[in-house]
């Protein structure tokens, strides 16, 4: 009985079934009364036996908040992420950091005699005692834990209740401990870890959280009225706010204060605060946290750039509000360092307007577009199958494939005729790389693709057809900007590092330098650049650069990745729906965000030119017939030539043979059954020196370098001749429908 008695004579449960109005009714107040005289009778005892005891030190070393810390590589904060979910603990805090009315109105709320007694309270046990058996129905008896007896309860897992309430045996233990506690750890030590461990409000525990999470400010800012409301959730943590309210008012009043102001305030500030969360947390890599904390206290360093970091993700955030109204809310950014393969920038999401802001852009699957074509030129160069002043045919084409004809189109619906590899790949023209796909061989390709990197290319050379050319594939921005900076490492491939502690890895040689030092060049060349992009672009920057930009089929994905000497920047905008975008293309979705960064990086550190490598060689070229201006171009050693002679065609006096550019022989053109047939017509291209007249089955239809047919069904005989009468070139193509 006098067990019983003595579990609930320091239970703080506002009623309890054995209490003296409770159902054994007030027989038992003598059995409780009993113990209580028993306990106080035994203070010499209290030291009895064996507990293992941590010292002050152990448990700061011990304690573990429930948040992660991304820091950059100078030591600052990036992001706070919560990681253990059952509870919300922030670092540990000294008693000179928190606001010292705190720790004074917490020792009046919970333990008046704090400084005077050692470890137990047995005045305050008497008077809880006392208070238990004359307390009215409902009403709270005065309890009797100390504040070092709190404490012990935190740190010692063995006297946490197993139900309502401890048990007398871990209440004797609890008591037993807490003078242990004062025997070897200072007042201040107790109080400190105390306000650091114990719990105030749901799953908030220590008063850094509580401070932050209610209030939005570090414990040492807090004023006098948040101070009390959180002295008074220690009596009760889920209480609700006006009995938050009321327990402040009472201790204001043992303060001897006239709270009657104070009350009023302090009941609409618990109304306003609990239930809130005011705490805003760093979160300026959120997705690379994701990837990289997962321990509960973890400080993880990474390679990030703080300031970097903070401008890229402005730079995006504003650029995609420039946008606002084109379909498009997603983008995602990567900064690399060349040198070291360090991240210096991730940004996996516009968190301000994307609707799915848990996608990391920066790992995302998405497709490539034009981003793949440094790497198929570059693969031919090394194999001496093109060189930059090779030309290719900028001409309609049709490629037959298993699921039909593929037709491949330049990015402004127009085509250029003999352009040269410079030109063909800074001007991203579409069918010189299907035509170059088919010098290099969907294998070979595919292979070079995963030699630089790009894991996400897993089927083979067929699978991908001569789409692979243009980026018909899904690739990661992490992986497609790290393959980019292999071609500023002169063809040399190493993973990239996001951590301080993470070695470097195992490099390897993808690309023979000549032909990564020709391709770059090739992709800082703005005057080859202009054909399809002009002169005046975001392209171009104060300082050298190389770069590319991609935009997908359906404009679903836009994409500029490119080099300085020192630093790697890709950008990716679109939408993670896959909704495509309007009128967005990589050239005015993703290259402001990249030129904005690549200015930023190299604002006080110029990039120069990279330096010409062994057997690279520079001389003139000259065309015949003159398709593009003599210039001086650079060759892989043994690959240079003085001048190009197109064998496919002849020159005169008045320039080029013509010849029909559109249709291809044996194109298939239908006619649409929903459109009227007065609104149908076919635009006729040709490339001619001279006038050219038009005939369709004998039949004359006009001159010059294009005209319009409205089609008709039928085999058709398309015939251009000079204005004499002659005949330049000939095709046949079919009609059907109508």
């Amino acid at each position: 009985m006098i067990v019983v008695g003595l579990g609930n004579l320091f239970d703080r449960s506002p009623t309890s079934p054995n209490g003296p109005h409770g159902r054994t009714g007030r027989a038992r107040v003598w059995q409780r009364l009993t113990a209580c005289w028993l306990l106080l009778l035994a203070p010499g005892l209290a030291l009895g036996g064996e507990r293992t005891l941590p010292t002050f030190a152990e448990v700061r070393a011990n304690y573990v908040p429930s948040e992660a810390w991304l820091l950059d590589r100078h030591g600052e904060i990036l992001v706070e992420k919560r990681v253990d979910l059952t509870v919300r603990r922030l670092p540990w805090v000294g008693l000179k950091e928190i606001s010292p009315v705190l720790p004074a109105l917490v020792i009046s709320a919970e333990d008046r005699n704090f400084y005077r007694h050692t470890g137990v309270d047995w005045s305050a046990l008497l008077g809880s005692a006392w208070s238990y058996l004359n307390h009215a129905e409902g009403k709270h008896p005065r309890g009797a834990s100390t504040l070092t007896m709190q404490l012990a309860g935190f740190i010692d897992p063995a006297l946490q209740p197993k139900g309502p309430s401890r048990t007398f045996a871990q209440k004797w233990d609890q008591a037993r401990l807490a003078r242990k506690l004062e025997k070897s750890w200072s007042k201040p030590e107790i109080l400190e870890a105390y306000l650091n461990l114990a719990p105030f409000r749901g799953e908030i525990v220590g008063v850094q959280a509580a401070a932050k999470v209610l209030f939005g400010k570090a414990p040492g800012a807090l004023n006098r009225s948040e101070s009390l409301l959180l002295a008074a959730l220690l009596k009760g943590p889920l209480a609700k706010p006006p009995l938050v309210a009321k327990r402040a008012c009472a201790i204001l009043t043992a303060w001897g204060e006239e709270p009657q102001a104070s009350c009023q305030e302090l009941l609409g500030l618990a109304a306003t605060v609990l239930g809130h969360n005011y705490m805003s947390a760093p979160s300026l890599a959120l997705h690379l946290a994701q990837r990289l904390l997962a321990q509960p206290g973890a400080r993880v360093a990474t390679t990030l750039d703080i300031g970097l970091q903070r401008f890229a993700t402005q730079a995006l955030q504003d650029h995609l509000a420039d946008l606002a109204g084109r379909e498009v809310e997603d983008g995602a950014v990567i900064v690399l360092d060349n040198a070291s393969g360090e991240v210096l920038a991730y940004i996996g999401s516009n968190l301000e307007t994307s609707e799915a802001g848990n996608v990391d852009g920066v790992q995302a699957l998405r497709q490539a577009g034009s981003t793949l074509k440094p790497f198929l030129y570059a693969l031919a160069i090394e194999g001496r199958q093109l060189t930059a002043a090779s030309v290719l045919d900028d001409s309609p084409v049709q490629l037959a494939t298993p699921s039909g004809l593929y037709v491949p189109q330049d990015y402004d619906r127009d085509f250029k005729g003999p352009v040269t590899v410079r030109t063909a790949l800074a001007s991203s023209l579409n069918v010189p790389a299907v035509r170059t796909l088919g010098l290099v061989g969907g294998e070979h390709f595919v292979e070079g693709l995963r030699g630089f990197g790009l894991e996400s290319v897993t089927k083979d050379g067929r699978f991908y057809g001569f789409g692979l050319a243009l980026g018909g594939t899904e690739v990661r921005l992490a992986e497609l900007a790290n393959a980019y900076r292999t071609l500023a490492n002169g063809g040399v491939w190493s993973p990239l590092r996001y951590t301080a502690e993470t070695p470097t890895g195992p490099s390897r040689r993808m690309l023979a330098e000549p032909a990564a030092f020709i391709v770059a060049d090739i992709l800082s060349d703005r005057g080859a650049r202009a054909v399809t992009f002009g002169f005046d672009n975001p392209l171009a920057t104060r300082t050298w650069t190389a770069v590319k930009t991609g935009t997908s089929k359906d404009m679903r994905d836009n994409w500029c990745v490119g080099f300085s000497r020192r630093y790697t920047v890709g950008v990716w905008v679109g939408n993670f729906s896959g909704e495509p975008m309007r009128d967005v293309s990589g050239v005015s979705g993703a290259a402001p965000v990249w030129r904005d960064i690549m200015e930023y990086l190299d604002n006080n550190a110029q990039s120069l030119k990279p330096g010409v490598p062994k057997g690279v060689i520079e001389q003139p070229v000259h065309f015949i017939p003159e398709i593009e201006p003599t210039r001086r171009e650079w060759f892989i050693k043994g690959t240079e030539a003085a001048e190009i002679r197109l064998a496919a065609y002849e020159e005169d006096n008045k320039g080029l043979f013509a010849k029909i550019l559109y249709p291809a022989a044996g194109t298939i053109i239908a006619i649409d059954p929903d459109i009227p047939e007065s609104h149908q017509k076919v635009r006729l291209v040709a490339r001619s020196g001279a006038a050219v007249a038009w005939l369709i089955d004998g039949t004359a239809i006009g001159t010059g370098g294009s005209v319009w047919w409205r089609p008709v069904s039928g085999l058709h005989q398309l015939l251009l001749t000079d204005l004499q009468g002659k005949e330049l070139d000939k095709v046949s193509f079919v009609v059907r429908g109508g």
